[in-house]
């Protein structure tokens, strides 16, 4: 996680300092290993699962904007090109740990526990999308871009107070970076040495704005220099230097040292959403070829042949079991109890107020 400094003049005397970030990698994009200090301790089993994941996330993309262009879902971000960045960084969390996410990151909350059904209820806004397992540490997908960071700071503090050894985690896209609460929430995370993991997943657009457009900073990563808090940018093509990197931001956190944020460099392979989002008006027609060998699945396939690790076999495995899983969520969420406005109201309050309770009575007279 290289990191250079330089200087220059500033006003009088002063000096300036000027914070230049590298970013991390450890796998080259041929899949070989370039960096092996940094090389995480990782079983050949665990290596295996990684890659059974982004597998298994790849295919459920796919399938899943099939589901919303037949009309089964409602809002749906595609993460095709960003597995490595939400599958590595998952799997570097301990199960107690939280993660707070954005629209996009729901693959995350899937392989930290939650039920993959309730994921295309929450799509379809359906209520019950948002009733978490207890046991499952996560808060539902936050649509108000950035709005997850400030959100982090606050569980995380509470976390402090409490004496806990828990971490909290939030995405959001490089857009996010642009919002104000992006910022205070690091101020306050800085601060107050707070546990907490601030993840960027640059994948070079907020919708269609290029990243050159909304910033004047070469990355995200310094801006998190200012609110004082560590600050890296990561291949977040690469699993294993992402799986490294935030595993390294979580012990620091569980230690005591404070928050770190992560600018994990990506490309996001389709479009923004399922909303009418048209890629082609506002990228070069060449532009996704320019990232075929950087492909974090391509990359990562290619290290675990080498090691007699992943086959033809296992990969098709992984598929069928992804397809498996997506067609059961699907009927699952298609046969679950469809909302009431009358049992919505009932789950708003412990005691419903009297006009409500009378408004409830006419539309459950109305069937709705």
């Amino acid at each position: 996680m290289a990191k250079t400094k330089q200087r220059e003049k500033g006003y009088g005397n002063a000096e300036v300092r000027l914070e230049r970030i590298e970013p991390f990698s450890i796998l080259s994009v041929e899949g070989k290993v370039i960096n092996k200090d940094q090389m995480p301790r990782l079983s050949d089993e665990q290596l295996r699962e990684l890659m059974r994941r982004m597998v298994f996330t790849r295919v459920w993309d796919q399938r899943a904007v099939g589901l919303a262009r037949q009309g089964r879902l409602g809002f749906y971000a595609p993460v095709s090109g960003q597995e490595a960045t939400m599958i590595g960084s998952e799997f570097a969390l301990n199960k107690d740990d939280y993660i707070l996410p954005g629209y996009r990151d729901i693959p995350q909350l899937y392989w930290h526990g939650y039920p993959m059904y309730q994921a295309f209820l929450w799509s379809r806004g359906h209520q019950h999308g948002g009733e978490i397992p207890e046991d499952v540490h996560v808060l539902m997908p936050q649509i108000i871009i950035g709005a997850q960071y400030v959100q982090t700071s606050g569980v995380a503090m509470g976390l402090k107070r409490r004496g806990k050894k828990q971490v909290v985690i939030t995405f959001t896209g490089d857009g996010g970076s642009s919002q104000g609460d992006f910022y205070e929430a690091m101020n306050f995370a800085g601060v107050y040495k707070l546990p907490a993991i601030f993840v960027v997943q640059n994948n070079r657009y907020a919708i269609s704005t290029p990243f050159s457009k909304q910033t004047a900073a070469e990355t995200v990563a310094q801006k998190g220099v200012a609110a004082g808090i560590r600050s890296i940018q990561v291949d977040g093509f690469d699993v294993l230097a992402v799986y490294k990197a935030v595993a390294d931001a979580a012990q620091r956190a569980r230690n005591g040292e404070g928050p770190t944020l992560i600018e994990a460099l990506n490309y996001r392979l389709g479009p923004h959403s399922m909303s009418g989002d048209d890629p082609t008006r506002y990228r070069s027609k060449d532009e996704p070829s320019e990232y075929d060998e950087r492909e974090p699945l391509v990359r990562f396939r290619r290290f675990l042949e080498a090691k007699g690790l992943w086959t033809e076999q296992d990969e098709e495995s992984a598929i069928e079991e992804a397809k498996q899983a997506v067609a059961d969520a699907a009927k699952k969420a298609d046969k679950f109890e469809k909302m009431t406005i009358a049992g919505l109201i009932d789950s708003m309050y412990e005691i419903t107020p009297p006009h409500l309770e009378k408004q409830k009575a006419e539309y459950t007279k109305e069937g709705k």
